[in-house]
């Protein structure tokens, strides 16, 4: 007979976010409650709730996978950005056309 987790599944099978930042001190993670999802992850991104991201990972316990989505999560802030609803720092665009590799609104040539 096995013990029952006192984490239910249903809380842990989902898409959390974590978000590498740097501060004076060095790297961390930064808190979250229970992790945020992606629409939070980007929303808090554009409020300007992070000074300096350095990494985005993605992780889904129950399916056993984790993977650095920091591009992935570059390039949907880039579409948002490119509404011209959103006004973002350096820091971020700094993060943004870092992962992208170019400068945002850039259009990349046709060769």
């Amino acid at each position: 007979m096995s013990t029952p987790s006192i984490v239910p599944n249903d809380r842990l099978d989902k898409d959390f976010y974590l978000v590498l930042e740097e501060f004076g001190a060095g790297a961390a993670f930064r808190e979250t409650n229970e992790g945020i999802d992606y629409t939070t992850l980007l929303d808090d991104l554009l409020s300007g709730q992070y000074e300096r991201v350095l990494r985005i990972v993605a992780l889904n316990p129950t399916e056993g996978w984790s993977r650095d989505a920091s591009e992935d999560v570059a390039r949907a802030l880039e579409l948002r950005v490119a509404t011209g609803y959103y006004e973002i720092g350096e820091a971020l665009r700094d993060f943004i056309e870092g992962q992208l590799g170019h400068k945002i609104g850039q259009q990349l040539s046709l060769l």
